[in-house]
């Protein structure tokens, strides 16, 4: 369909469950109302007949914004130049949040950030949340991206 996934999580108990789905264009233009509709459409078909997720649920599709979350290794070499916020499971240099200049990943699979003029190194598989911080800087990045002509 031209999409990729961003991040699929299950929020809520066992009453009152909601399957989150986020996603992105692949030609990298913003994802519009239509396209998340077409997505759950498209899913809750397959849902209805593969059946994945036992009781009941609500489906939720939706774009990653522009302070999205970085769940991709790509996702921290696209965005380098940008403010972000990662917080991970062990510490890494005795702290365990980290806000700063993404400055990428290396080929090694580690992401590197850049904090009051050092540089921390982070393995991917040790970050539990990252995400961008909406700055201007960022806004401004994202401007020129408008949602792709579907017609």
């Amino acid at each position: 369909m031209g999409f990729e996934v961003v991040r699929i999580v299950i929020t809520g108990n066992e009453g009152r469950r909601t399957l989150q789905v986020m996603a992105d264009r692949r030609d990298g233009s913003q994802i519009s109302v239509e396209d998340c509709s077409d997505i759950s459409k498209a899913l809750s078909a397959i849902f209805d007949v593969e059946d994945p997720i036992s009781g009941t649920y609500d489906l939720e599709v939706s774009s990653a914004g522009i302070d999205r979350p970085l769940t991709r290794p790509k996702d921290f070499s696209t965005y380098a130049g940008f403010v972000a916020k990662i917080e991970t499971k062990a510490p890494v240099n005795g702290r365990k949040r980290f806000r700063g200049l993404l400055t990428g990943i290396t080929t090694g699979g580690n992401v590197t950030i850049r904090m009051d003029d050092a540089d921390f190194v982070v393995a991917v598989n040790n970050i539990s949340t990252a995400k961008l911080v909406l700055t201007d800087e960022l806004i401004a990045a994202t401007a020129g991206r408008g949602a792709a002509n579907n017609a």
